[in-house]
């Protein structure tokens, strides 16, 4: 079982990028997937999640309104629309998927994720 991040890349302040999750011998039918960030120096820290049972999302305060989570069920990817990106949004980012369901209140939380993808750098620089 394996995830797959792709699509980062070195974008000027105000681009886009769209990142995708790929799962090989796992199916995002379930659980939360979600995006995790690391920036150089920092700890990792939540972006956004989807509910794969119910579709419900959630983001971290400060990419809220510019980034979009969702799912493609044909492709069994998750996606992560980035749009007005700054400088901050550096990072190697990771998809991360829960094999099984829990509570909404827990899906912020790296800790819940049992696979993890390898990350995709995104740099965000003029």
């Amino acid at each position: 079982v394996q995830l797959q991040a792709s699509g980062g890349g070195l974008v000027q302040p105000g681009g886009s990028l769209r990142l995708s999750c790929a799962a090989s011998g796992h199916t995002f039918s379930s659980g939360p997937v979600g995006w995790f960030r690391q920036a150089p120096g920092k700890e990792r820290e939540f972006v956004s999640r989807i509910d794969t049972w119910t579709g419900n999302t959630d983001y971290a305060d400060s990419v809220r309104g510019r980034f979009t989570i969702s799912r493609d069920k044909a492709k069994n990817t998750v996606n992560l629309e980035m749009n007005r990106l700054i400088p901050e949004d550096t990072a190697v980012y990771y998809c991360a998927a829960r094999n099984g369901r829990i509570i909404t209140s827990y899906m912020h939380r790296a800790e819940v994720y049992d696979l993890w993808g390898q990350g995709t750098l995104v740099t965000v620089s003029s």
